[in-house]
């Protein structure tokens, strides 16, 4: 929970993190153990809130002090709400399914399980029932978006898909070649449901928040891709202040406040589209984690310049020093977040923790250094297990 200049609490992490660190060899497999194990690998804190809970309640389970009735309704509540869970994926299956956009556009990861996981980072009740389907959709949307700019499309189709985006209007899809008009076509259609919906509840000036965070992160696609098109290698400063918009954290953070039931000032919007200090921190992480994880893969089939390569020419510094650089300055990211949490003046908690479940699921997905979303037959493969399959055995 540290800040950033707190060294008591730098000195106390180490101290803890040392100890915590000796006595596991000291232990048998009990329940102490695996608790010391998960604290060191994924603290409370960095935790997407469902899966913690999912799995302390098998370290709870094995406690002699447990509790016989908390333990079998903490049983009872996961499995009920998992059953919600997987109706809801299963109706998102039809949906895709019947949009025909894996055919459509075969070259974009089809991950439709992978992204209602993450979105369960986000918020798991079962309130947000209706924003999590709204979110999945988008996020979709953003996942296919993000393989035309970074692995398909030629400069002057992304020029024109560009200009389509900004003009959000579906007479600018004759305009477009004719493998981009699904998907520009879903993404209209998307936000129109989302207005329908909405405007029924008196609600429907949300969705203007969204429609404008896409079109600000296609800007920021077509940033990327001027810089390859143009083999540039921006600073560092440059490629930061542009991939905070180009990590869709921007656009996840607001449209994940859209379908939520609460009430949420147009001023709370206004909050959240002028990039405050947690979603800058959050986008960092994102960014940061992911470059770490991908550069090399990416570089391979003529991706971008990442902010390792970006260090690296600017400041003559080998990959080793780029990787010691940035992952202090995702440590730093997560001070930022915890400062942001700590007097919740501006916007309501629940806004806050919309976008510290963002940073959580980066944390959760990223961990190792490893793409648990594109490359999900590992850790991603056993989060889907534990919180979409398995039922808890009561």
């Amino acid at each position: 929970m540290r800040v950033r200049g707190e060294d008591i609490l730098e000195e106390a992490l180490t101290f803890t993190t040392t100890h915590l660190e000796s006595m596991i060899p000291m232990l048998s497999n009990n329940p102490l153990k695996v608790q010391i194990i998960e604290a060191l690998n994924h603290p409370i804190h960095k935790v997407m809130p469902r899966l913690g809970a999912r799995k302390y309640i098998d370290i709870y389970e094995n406690m002699e002090s447990h509790n016989h009735l908390l333990l079998k309704f903490s049983k009872l509540d996961f499995n009920m709400l998992q059953k919600q869970h997987q109706r809801e994926l299963s109706e998102l299956t039809s949906w895709w399914k019947d949009l025909d956009l894996a055919s459509k556009v075969p070259y974009a990861r089809d991950k439709l399980v992978e992204g209602y996981t993450w979105t369960l980072g986000l918020y798991f009740e079962p309130k947000y029932s209706r924003a999590r389907r709204m979110l999945v959709k988008v996020f979709k949307m953003l996942s296919i978006c993000d393989d035309t700019y970074d692995a398909y499309a030629t400069f002057d189709e992304l020029v024109l898909f560009t200009n389509a985006i900004q003009r959000w209007d579906i007479n600018a899809m004759d305009s477009l070649p004719p493998y981009m008009r699904p998907f520009y076509q879903a993404i209209l259609d998307i936000f129109d449901e989302m207005e329908e919906e909405l405007t029924k509840e008196g609600k429907s000036d949300r969705v203007y928040y969204g429609k404008f965070e896409m079109k600000k992160l296609a800007r920021a696609y077509f940033k990327e891709a001027e810089w390859l098109n143009a083999g540039y290698i921006p600073n560092c400063d440059q490629y930061i202040k542009n991939a905070i918009v180009s990590t869709t954290f921007m656009v996840l953070g607001t449209t994940s406040l859209i379908g939520m039931e609460e009430f949420i000032t147009k001023d709370t919007f206004e909050w959240i589209t002028n990039e405050p200090s947690i979603l800058r921190a959050s986008s960092t992480i994102c960014r940061l984690m992911d470059d770490i994880s991908d550069h090399e893969t990416d570089q391979q089939r003529g991706h971008v310049a990442s902010v390792i390569e970006c260090y690296m020419n600017e400041y003559g510094a080998s990959k080793q020093e780029a990787y010691v650089k940035f992952r202090k300055e995702v440590k730093n990211a997560w001070k930022d977040i915890n400062k942001a949490l700590l007097r919740p003046i501006e916007v309501p908690i629940f806004v806050l923790e919309r976008i510290l479940n963002l940073a959580r699921t980066m944390d959760t997905f990223f961990q190792d250094e490893e793409d648990g979303y594109t490359n999900s037959n590992s850790k991603c493969k056993d989060i889907i297990t534990l919180l979409l399959v398995d039922s808890v055995t009561i």
